[in-house]
């Protein structure tokens, strides 16, 4: 993806305290694994991993469309802000 924003992207260092606390959990999810836990509760830990994964996920998108896309649009230059229109259009048919 282009990294054409006209200010700097969006900070985003909070999500590094979610994205170790969801590195923490997938460690555990290994242990759960070698020690050869009820796998009702690995499912578990990680259906929690997948939730702490889509939050950041969530926020660096919204932080994308606030930024990033918003400024393609006000811009008023239809060719950028079709290119971030298409760009989030990609990510959403990947899903």
């Amino acid at each position: 993806m282009k990294n054409d924003c006209h200010r700097e992207h969006p900070d985003h260092s909070k999500q590094v305290a979610r994205l170790n606390r969801a590195s923490g959990q997938i460690n555990g999810v290994l242990k759960m694994i070698e020690e050869r836990k009820y796998c009702p509760d690995i499912i578990t830990q990680l259906q929690a991993v997948r939730s702490a994964i889509k939050a950041v996920e969530a926020n660096i998108l919204d932080a994308h469309i606030s930024n990033c896309v918003r400024e393609a649009v006000i811009s008023k230059q239809e060719s950028k802000a079709r290119e971030k229109i298409d760009e989030l259009v990609k990510i959403f048919k990947r899903r």
